[in-house]
């Protein structure tokens, strides 16, 4: 904001030059009216979407990521081994890998109301299938279909956000939105300790009711996203027409001003911008997805307590993650960076995965999974801000699911390089592989042109 004023000379009645006095310009005052009134647009939205968005996208997790609390007793009932468990956590990615792009731009297309149903629904039932599992091969197949109906939720989601959320206060949103990820951890683990519990009620293990209940959640949700959802800024009945006019106008000024978007999906597709970025994404998931499946595991190898205390205790990482990737997506607002917020945190993941992998004692084991989920989740908020700068139109709807499809890869490799390597030795050495794909994630994202992480163009 400028900084000009307008000088008040005040002349007393004996005619002697009286105070001098500064006053802000009529200038500095609109910028100031119109800042503060783009802030209240911003936390309108942020208020009426984003607990919505993040109940769904927790529901997504839990379904996705239940497996590891059921594989406590699953593996036992079903003869199903440690090294087929990580193949078959990670073939959900291959499912999604291959539908994410289609799916993202059919969401374009019809809208996210609608979308966002289709999937929530097709995902649940199928989740809710996966209490039928009794061999390696279901387990594949169910995994593999599980993918694929969940494939565009998440880049949908952050496609979504784009129409709402100007750029500048978009790292702090998508951190919001992202703690999701966390929460799931502290909700979800403790409650599939619970619902354990069921074992042999109706003649159904724990683990098969942990599935079905767990399955029916987004199947309501879905139903009731056609109700709540307003598919662009123009729908929604809650915002008045002077905030979507400012909306729009921000919207298209960013475009309109910055040299490094990226409009078509052509030249999305055709620039080297688009597959670093895949490429980093790529290696921050190998942390979250190899921290995600294995935590149960990495704490039942250090106690002998229960199925829920170990959910229980699985929560305490992903509540120090939940807290601080918010601190550090504001931050990064702030400062108006990622790049650097985003190796700093890398760095500090691949520290914590580490020394998570040379800890045998819960005393040494919980310090070090906290100090890992710090940089694990709080990488992701900067990254998707940093990442979504410069794509606009079908661009956006491509180029993000190409950047999340590929860093679901990674979700494949993660998973199943822990278990085969636990299998091989009986440790944990696996999660060295996960370090080191940390530290290059960190130093590849510093190879992100500086143009990309630039402030957008004043008014």
């Amino acid at each position: 904001m400028s900084q000009s004023f307008t000088t008040s000379v005040t002349k007393p009645m004996d005619g002697t030059m009286g105070n001098m006095t500064l006053m802000p310009s009529k200038t500095d005052v609109l910028e100031d009216a119109a800042v503060a009134d783009g802030q209240r647009v911003v936390s309108r939205i942020v208020r009426r979407l984003i607990p919505f968005l993040c109940l769904l996208f927790i529901v997504n997790y839990l379904d996705r990521t239940n497996v590891g609390m059921a594989k406590l007793r699953m593996l036992g009932d079903t003869g199903i081994t440690e090294k087929q468990y990580g193949l078959a956590a990670a073939i959900f990615f291959i499912g999604y890998f291959v539908f994410e792009v289609p799916s993202n731009l059919i969401m374009e297309r019809v809208g996210a109301r609608i979308w966002m149903t289709r999937i929530m629904v097709t995902w649940g039932l199928i989740s809710a299938g996966m209490m039928f599992v009794h061999s390696a091969a279901s387990f594949y197949w169910l995994r593999f279909l599980l993918g694929v109906a969940e494939a565009g939720f998440f880049p949908g989601i952050v496609l979504y956000l784009t129409y709402w959320i100007p750029s500048k206060q978009r790292s702090a949103v998508l951190a919001a939105f992202l703690t999701a990820t966390a929460v799931s951890g502290i909700v979800g683990n403790p409650l599939a300790g619970v619902l354990m519990k069921m074992d042999g009620i109706a003649n159904l293990r724990g683990w098969q009711w942990l599935f079905l209940i767990e399955g029916m959640a987004p199947v309501a949700l879905g139903i009731a996203t056609l109700a709540l959802l307003p598919d662009r800024p123009a729908n929604a009945k809650w915002l008045s027409d002077d905030d979507r006019a400012w909306l729009a106008s921000e919207l298209s000024r960013e475009t309109r001003h910055s040299e490094h978007h990226v409009q078509q999906l052509a030249h999305a597709v055709a620039d080297a911008r688009l597959w670093l970025l895949s490429v980093i994404y790529f290696m921050l998931i190998m942390g979250l997805y190899g921290f995600i499946y294995w935590l149960p595991s990495i704490i039942k190898s250090v106690t002998e307590a229960s199925d829920l205390k170990i959910g229980f205790l699985s929560a305490i990482p992903c509540t120090v993650a939940a807290v601080t990737m918010v601190i550090i997506g504001r931050h990064s607002d702030r400062h108006n960076e990622r790049r650097c917020h985003v190796a700093t945190t890398a760095i500090v993941a691949a520290l914590g995965v580490t020394l998570v992998s040379r800890c045998h004692s819960m005393s040494t084991v919980m310090p070090a999974l906290c100090f890992a989920s710090i940089g694990i989740w709080g990488s992701l908020g900067p990254f998707w801000a940093l990442a979504t700068r410069f794509l606009r139109g079908t661009a956006a709807a491509a180029g993000i699911a190409i950047v999340n499809s590929i860093g679901a890869l990674a979700g494949f490799v993660a998973p199943y390089a822990i278990g085969w390597v636990k299998q091989a030795t009986g440790g944990f050495a696996g999660l060295l592989v996960v370090a080191a794909a940390l530290v290059c994630g960190a130093i590849l994202v510093l190879c992100v042109p500086r143009d990309v992480d630039r402030a957008e163009a004043p008014l």
